[in-house]
């Protein structure tokens, strides 16, 4: 786990936990709890030399792979968006060192070889949708989830897109994703979905369909469902980092 990451979650628990009703006394130094863990003077000013240490021991073992959550959904799918928003998002930003996400817009659509097209269970505008968001994944690479992110938590998937395109992915034009999609790629990226999608074993029933490390289970999609933080912290095989062990929150009272 990277200073940054653990600075922010510093800074989140201290900020939202609360000490039994005691306030929270600030160091004396002149730095926010989001730095305090910037560098190692900072830590010896503001006091927290140990727990920063404690902290910056624990970082993820990179020999110890991490968890590999893919989800096959649909853009437009209620399901599918509470899912990525309410689980997987928040998820994904606390534990991003030990897992990854790997996002699979199809679904249940339909390839229609025939007519060069596809039939998307609701409708057009998701297949559009569908195609915009499996450009976005090809294009912006580390940037694609927070984007799609950005898409499917607001009221218009498809209005949002651009917006949300030079928010998280400034570097990337509109017109990149455009050509994408009404050229050769996103139909090719598009195909490409249906055959993981049809190539699930079991075959898939509904959506959104989870995997970890490319296995599905009943109870693991139903954990995923509820608590997917739980779900990716015991599934890592290495050293717990402190957001999933409690570290951070133990932190945070020490200063109560």
């Amino acid at each position: 786990m990277n200073s940054f990451l653990i600075c922010a979650f510093l800074f989140l628990f201290y900020m939202s936990e609360e000490c039994q009703g005691k306030s929270h006394p600030k160091p004396s130094c002149g730095y926010p709890p989001s730095q305090w863990c910037r560098t190692l003077e900072i830590a010896v000013e503001c006091g927290v030399q140990k727990q920063c240490m404690e902290l910056l021991a624990t970082r993820p073992d990179p020999s110890v792979p991490p968890v590999e959550v893919t989800v096959y959904y649909e853009s437009l799918c209620p399901g599918c968006r509470s899912f990525l928003t309410e689980q997987l998002f928040p998820t994904w930003t606390m534990l991003r060192d030990i897992m990854r996400v790997h996002l699979v817009p199809y679904g249940n659509t339909k390839e229609l070889p025939e007519l060069n097209s596809f039939s998307c269970q609701h409708g057009e505008p998701e297949c559009k949708a569908n195609i915009i968001e499996a450009c976005i994944l090809n294009v912006t690479d580390h940037a694609a989830f927070p984007v799609i992110h950005c898409m499917v938590s607001s009221s218009d998937v498809m209005k949002a897109a651009p917006s949300c395109l030079q928010l998280y992915a400034p570097s990337v034009e509109w017109g990149t994703i455009e050509s994408c999609v009404k050229g050769g790629l996103g139909h090719t990226l598009m195909h490409e979905n249906g055959v993981k999608t049809r190539s699930l074993s079991p075959v898939h029933t509904h959506v959104p369909w989870v995997t970890f490390n490319g296995v599905y289970t009943d109870d693991l999609e139903d954990k995923a469902m509820s608590t997917l933080f739980n779900l990716v912290c015991k599934l890592y095989e290495g050293i717990k980092p402190p957001v999933c062990t409690g570290a951070l929150k133990k932190l945070n009272r020490s200063f109560c």
